[in-house]
């Protein structure tokens, strides 16, 4: 067999994303905040604002139930590969999010008193409308995370614009109210042009996006289709994370005990309250999701961690929806055109 030559690059190559210079061609910006990053003003003088994160996935994953060519493959306790036919396993697993876990999440959550940021899937919601009344009832912010819960990068646009669409009518029809915030995660290169798009021909506010991993604070990016509107309103990043994130239970680099997870989200928790006592208040997303911390076991880490959180003087933590966090920041800091 002939091995594959690797692609070797020029010095001084040229761009060859082939978006360039489209409306989709969000530029890079590797310099950020910079070494003095702004003084948030979080409420009461908070020094770090936590945001916990539900993913609401189960039942929109891949599969030929819905029209999928191969069953899930990813972020599962069993995984391997069935092309073409279903994978009762894995979706016994997944269900075992939107039958218990998300209950058991919901339930430790509010006796701690803390409200939730949940990034829905609109298909899922639509499997179990249950969920919807009870992040509602409960006070939770219900956030878009896409209609199917799949990878969208190879999709084309006008395909991912109707997904987009499906998704503002799903929501609209079981929250009675169009999501205000958007987190996508297998994105494709015109996911945030698109969610753009679809919300200015709607006539609806986009208050914030979390595809980016890139900062410890929110930060406003420049839409390229505004290059040449009269008022332009940019995009509101509220960064999401990836490392404090219930997902390294299933990977070979992350926490594999529930202490393990504890002590990391404490450790990234210290940090940022030791930089606030420098001058330098942040963010902290928490990433979790039904199937995966809704376990019995791994539950007790995050419950640790909740338990951590409360013993800390009151007024260091601002724990809240990333909904309360976009409307601060758009107060304090309004978008200014090339600046963060």
């Amino acid at each position: 067999m002939a091995q594959e030559v690797p692609f070797v690059p020029a010095l001084d190559a040229a761009n060859l994303d082939p978006e360039r210079g489209t409306k989709y061609e969000f530029p890079r910006d590797l310099r950020g905040y910079g070494r003095h990053p702004p003084d948030p003003q979080w409420p009461g003088g908070a020094k770090v604002a936590v945001s916990f994160v539900i993913n609401y996935e189960e039942g929109s994953e891949r599969t030929v139930l819905n029209g999928d060519d191969r069953s899930e493959e990813i972020l599962s306790e069993l995984i391997y590969k069935r092309q073409g036919e279903r994978n009762l396993g894995t979706e016994s697993d997944y269900e075992y999010g939107s039958r218990v876990g998300v209950w058991r999440l919901l339930n430790l959550f509010e006796s701690f008193n803390v409200p939730i940021t949940a990034y829905a899937i609109g298909q899922a919601l639509e499997m179990n409308p249950d969920v919807v009344k009870a992040l509602k009832d409960g006070g939770h912010e219900i956030a878009s995370h896409g209609y199917r819960w799949i990878d969208y990068h190879h999709m084309p646009a006008e395909v991912e614009k109707q997904y987009i669409v499906r998704q503002l009518e799903v929501f609209k029809k079981l929250t009675g109210e169009f999501p205000g915030g958007w987190y996508i995660g297998r994105q494709s290169p015109r996911t945030k042009a698109l969610i753009w798009e679809v919300y200015k021909e709607h006539g609806l506010p986009l208050l914030w996006e979390s595809d980016s991993y890139c900062d410890d604070l929110p930060y406003w990016i420049d839409v390229p289709a505004e290059k040449d509107v009269e008022k332009p309103e940019g995009m509101l990043m509220l960064p999401y994370s990836f490392d404090n994130n219930d997902l390294k239970f299933h990977s070979g680099s992350g926490a594999f005990t529930p202490d393990g997870f504890f002590q990391y989200l404490k450790a990234s928790l210290d940090t940022l309250l030791a930089e606030a006592e420098s001058g330098s208040p942040k963010m902290m997303s928490i990433g979790l999701h039904c199937r995966i911390i809704g376990k019995p076991g791994r539950s007790q880490g995050l419950k640790k961690f909740l338990e951590y959180v409360h013993s800390l003087p009151k007024g260091d933590v601002w724990v809240t929806r990333r909904m309360d966090i976009a409307t601060h920041w758009r107060e304090k800091f309004p978008y200014r055109p090339g600046h963060l």
